[in-house]
């Protein structure tokens, strides 16, 4: 067998078989770079594959706390920013709400403004004196405690001395002339003094004040110290005085005791301001089948003969009525057994109410003033009618009142015509003040001129 040169003989024994195993590169055993060196450099790789990978893991968990604190931040973020968005929608709330009640406070302030500028026309508040409102005051509590212990001669001398104080407090216009509860009023003239009587009240049975220029009033007392003997106590109403020559008669009705209905009897006196004495044994008017009779009012025509005017209440099927009838030249009593028919309610505004009747001749035309609807009412009112003499016909002539509710006061009634010294015609009438109406409110007196142009009456402002 040949052999190639480039081929040598294959290694017997040890030679052989290290012929076989894989030879590292000849420059690892070079003399520079010895095995330990090889381990040494191995090692350092690794150490510092191993601190590098130690490196990058602590980075990467500072790298996700990170993370996880800028998402906790941006999860506050996110929270504040919704309560900042729900506080400023419900800081927009408040403030459309409050745009909204400031606009409704501006309403209220010019209502209340309004309120304030009509009640200035009852009570001046810039002119309002504290002090005399307290005086006034005072002299009512006193009044009313001396009448809780029935010492009315006390309580008569506590209305008398505060009474100008207690007038002066209005400021109304409406004719306030004595502040104190004087329903039903009748004003007599007697020379230069005026007399008013009134309804049953503080003073007794029939209250007394008199003036010497409608202006000024002191209080007198109780005209009427004592009842008829058929006379019910604490229901005497509506009184007025007829003069005849030196002699008065006092009309006013009362409660006949065996009916208990209201009945008319008539007192007389010698001094206008009384006592008065009725010392009757029954009623001059008793129209128990029509309900009673109350609300009596002399009037004396042009050629001096007395009539009386009153009114039935109204009962089994009659209306309420107002009626007339002659009187005896003495004034105590009536002339005749047949009254005549006057008026009854036929206007809307009346409710089914005529009452308080008040006969007068201008010019010789008569006009009869009476009162109308509910008394305890804001609707109680003054109308007229127009008659043909004292016995009537009259013919209602009122479709609204002559004289209503206005600024000052609130269902006035009760009408009492009479002149004064200068030749003027006057009302008096009772009524409620601004939202105190009905019992146990009072009804202080008022007084109004009247100007009658061709048999048509006005009220002067």
């Amino acid at each position: 067998m040949t052999v190639r040169a480039d081929e040598a003989p294959p290694p017997s024994g040890v030679e052989k078989e290290r012929s076989t195993a894989p030879r590292p590169p000849a420059h690892l055993f070079h003399h520079d770079h010895p095995p330990v060196v090889v381990l040494a450099v191995l090692g350092a790789v690794l150490l510092a594959a191993i601190a590098c990978d130690i490196v990058v893991q602590s980075q990467l968990r500072h790298d996700q706390h990170s993370l996880a604190v800028a998402e906790h931040r941006l999860d506050q973020t996110r929270s504040s920013e919704r309560a900042i968005t729900a506080a400023l929608a419900s800081t927009t709330t408040a403030r459309d709400a409050r745009r909204q009640a400031t606009a409704q406070d501006g309403a209220e302030l010019a209502a209340a403004r309004n309120r304030l500028s009509a009640a200035s026309q009852t009570i001046s508040l810039q002119t309002l004196d504290i002090a005399a409102l307290g005086n006034c005051l005072s002299g009512v509590l006193s009044a009313a405690n001396s009448v809780a212990t029935a010492s009315l001669p006390a309580a008569v001398l506590s209305l008398t001395s505060v009474s100008s104080v207690c007038l002066s407090l209005d400021g109304s216009g409406g004719g306030l002339a004595y502040p104190f509860d004087f329903p039903d009023p009748f004003v007599l003239p007697v020379g230069s003094l005026y007399y008013a009587f009134a309804t049953n009240s503080a003073a007794g049975n029939i209250q007394i004040i008199q003036s010497t220029d409608l202006t000024h009033w002191t209080t007198v007392g109780d005209a009427l110290p004592h009842l008829a003997p058929w006379a019910k106590p604490g229901a005497t109403w509506a009184p007025s005085v007829l003069q005849r020559g030196t002699t008065f008669v006092l009309y006013y009705s009362a409660i006949y005791g065996p009916s208990n209905e209201q009945c008319i009897s008539a007192a007389v006196a010698t001094d206008p301001q009384g006592p008065y004495v009725d010392d009757s044994q029954w009623p001059i008017v008793c129209q128990l089948a029509a309900g009673g009779s109350i609300d009596p009012t002399p009037f004396v025509d042009s050629d001096g003969t007395p009539y009386l005017v009153w009114k039935s209440q109204g009962a089994n099927g009659q209306p309420a009525t107002l009626w007339s009838q002659q009187l005896q030249p003495d004034g105590t009593t009536l002339v005749g057994t047949a009254p005549a028919p006057l008026l009854v309610p036929t206007r809307t505004w009346q409710h089914g109410y005529v009452e308080g009747p008040a006969m007068i001749d201008s010019g010789g035309k008569y006009l009869l003033f009476y009162s109308g609807s509910d008394w305890k009412t804001t609707s109680y009112a003054v109308g007229y009618a127009t008659c043909a003499g004292p016995l009537g016909p009259c013919t209602d002539q009122s479709a609204q009142p002559l004289l209503g509710a206005q600024s000052g006061f609130s269902g006035p009634g009760g009408p009492s015509l009479f002149t004064d010294s200068q030749g003027n015609l006057w009302m008096a009438f009772a009524a409620w003040l601004p939202g105190e109406v009905g019992f146990p409110h009072s009804r202080p007196l008022f007084l109004r001129r009247i100007t009658v142009t061709d048999g048509v009456p006005r009220v002067d402002p």
